[in-house]
């Protein structure tokens, strides 16, 4: 029996009992039939998301107070309380949502403390849900995002400006709000300000593209969108509910300075920007700092240090005959991809990448 949807059974019939609510009951409110609420209290069926919500209406309660429960497991105890499945809140270059698959059936069985710090959108590590986690990015703007879902203060501050940004849009709105990075101050504007500026110019950019040019000011075009979809609701509120709930260290700091602090038995996966396959053709700029032939040298260096220290590793790159050189020494498996952002349409497809590792499972 499947440990999470087990727990979440138990959860949905103590506070069923609680307020003296019957199945037959709980079943005429909801329209869900009484042997589907029964298979459900048993953890024999995962839920959607529209049977959740109705459930929780008819208990009068909020999804995530249906949702807070303990996961009762000795082999779950690295992970969150809270394990609704998450996803990246902003469209990412080399994001690994397509991947999540093949990634999550490479990570070791067991592990301590969990690093990534070239998180990015974050989709493994938001998939994982990691109780005690080290995540990390050079992008500024994108980890104060991060950091505003883990405060209850500056997250409704942030809902409040995104809300703004999603009322206000237009094309000269979004073009006011892509130029704030050009006045001299913005640097130390509030985080939640420039979260909800992130976030804003993510889903109303073209293709959800984000590139900075060489002074690092944002100068993706508008996508051109009558409306925009920037607050997500069910998924912001889950965000906020998970980081608040775990205890994750977010840090913009150098890839190494982060990493320096795992120890034997943690796991890093390392999801750098990729050698180039064509510099023409192959979108790795995420910030105005390039990551050439020798930061790629470093990194390589900077993964057998971590082996040799005992800490589990995976590392993320293109298939190409540098990187197979560079990491030779360790377990190289070809994996295929598909690339969805790209300043054009000539750069989007499949690609092969390498999944290299320093353990097998």
């Amino acid at each position: 029996m499947n440990i999470l949807l087990e727990n979440f059974g138990t959860r949905l019939k103590e506070l069923r009992k609680s307020k003296q609510i019957s199945q037959k009951e709980l079943s005429e409110s909801t329209g869900i039939v009484r042997e589907q609420i029964s298979r459900i209290e048993n953890g024999l069926v995962n839920p959607t998301l529209d049977t959740l919500h109705k459930i929780s209406l008819a208990l009068n309660i909020f999804l995530h107070e249906l949702l807070n429960f303990e996961i009762n497991s000795k082999e779950n105890s690295k992970l969150a309380k809270f394990t609704f499945p998450l996803k990246p809140f902003v469209k990412w270059a080399g994001g690994k949502t397509q991947l999540l698959n093949v990634l999550e059936k490479e990570i070791p069985k067991n592990f301590n403390t969990y690093f990534e710090p070239f998180v990015g959108g974050g989709a493994l590590f938001l998939k994982l849900q990691p109780l005690h986690a080290v995540i990390s990015d050079s992008n500024i703007d994108l980890i104060s995002t991060y950091k505003s879902f883990q405060s209850k203060k500056n997250y409704k501050k942030m809902v409040h400006e995104l809300l703004k940004h999603q009322n206000n849009h237009n094309e000269n709105y979004y073009y006011k709000i892509r130029n704030l990075d050009k006045e001299l101050n913005f640097d130390k504007e509030l985080k939640y300000i420039k979260a909800a500026r992130m976030i804003y110019l993510n889903k109303s950019c073209f293709n959800g593209l984000y590139r900075v040019n060489s002074k690092g000011f944002f100068n993706v075009p508008s996508g051109k969108y009558k409306r925009v979809n920037a607050y997500d609701e069910f998924l912001y509120k889950n965000l906020n509910e998970y980081f608040l709930k775990s205890k994750v260290k977010i840090l913009n700091q150098d890839y190494k300075k982060v990493i320096s602090l795992a120890k034997a038995g943690d796991f890093v996966y390392l999801d750098p920007p990729y050698d180039t396959l064509d510099e023409k053709k192959n979108f790795t700029t995420y910030t105005k700092n390039a990551f050439g032939k020798n930061e790629q040298k470093h990194l390589a260096e900077t993964f057998k240090d971590l082996d040799k220290r005992g800490v589990k590793v995976m590392l993320s790159n293109h298939n190409t005959h540098f990187i197979n050189e560079l990491y030779k020494d360790y377990n190289i498996k070809v994996i295929h991809a598909r690339r969805s952002i790209n300043s054009s349409s000539s750069g989007r497809g499949k690609i092969e990448e390498v999944l290299i590792t320093n353990y097998k499972n």
